[in-house]
């Protein structure tokens, strides 16, 4: 019996191609919430772009408030202000998309993004949504684990080894990021196997590479971004 493939990444806001890429391929999804927050990441924030000039893109971010400044983990970073989030979530995806073919299908998932901001104080949820949102839509059939809830090793890479065999994976997919420092001999002592994601089509130009996956969205629909990505279940659309 096939062992499932796991992915562990933080909760990013409307996050980017590669990162949907990696997640869509995993059958695991382990929210990596327990870890310190990155004030200049995606967690909180994505780029987008007008339609055809992705070389100009302009942050779409979620003013929060880190409780014990840098210190302060992922999943105790509050939401500064639900007013402003919910106005640049709406605004700026509609003004940058919304003539767009797959308007319908970014709508969607900026609703999905909406209804969790309505009712949540922190944004881990919130970025969750907006991720399982765009899963959703491309035909992922997969389930959500919480690193929060699994005991693990503190230490980076042991951690993602122990993480990965509690939920009985047989398969590790690494990004591009994990690469620079994952030890697959660890891995290999566990029994689980390394597979390396490489970057989706489409996400070759450094602009592009760095844009939400709506902004793809926008363009190809749901349909299209699932063929790029190779997802054999039939994704859902917005139309």
């Amino acid at each position: 019996m096939r062992r499932p493939v796991v992915a562990i990444h933080q909760p990013n806001l409307l996050p980017r191609l590669s990162t949907l890429a990696k997640l869509a391929a995993a059958d695991i999804w382990i929210v990596l919430d327990d870890v310190q927050f990155t004030a200049r990441d995606y967690q909180h924030r994505a780029r987008l772009a007008p339609p055809h000039t992705p070389d100009k893109p302009q942050w779409l971010t979620i003013p929060v408030h880190r409780p014990y400044g840098r210190a302060t983990r992922i999943t105790e970073v509050r939401i500064a202000d639900h007013t402003i989030a919910e106005r640049r979530l709406t605004l700026l995806s509609a003004q940058h998309y919304g003539r767009s073919p797959g308007w319908p299908d970014v709508r969607a998932i900026i609703a999905a993004t909406l209804a969790e901001l309505n009712i949540s104080k922190w944004i881990a949820p919130v970025a969750e949504a907006s991720s399982l949102a765009l899963l959703t839509a491309v035909g992922w059939t997969g389930t959500i684990r919480h690193s929060s809830t699994i005991p693990a090793s503190r230490q980076r890479n042991q951690r993602l080894v122990d993480l990965s065999a509690a939920v009985g994976a047989g398969t590790y997919l690494c990004g591009t990021g994990g690469a620079r420092y994952l030890d697959p001999l660890a891995f290999h002592d566990a029994n689980i196997s390394v597979q390396f994601t490489q970057p989706p089509a489409g996400t070759h130009c450094r602009h592009a590479a760095m844009l939400s996956s709506i902004h793809h969205l926008a363009d190809l629909g749901a349909c299209g971004v699932a063929a790029g990505l190779g997802m054999t279940q039939r994704p859902r659309s917005a139309r």
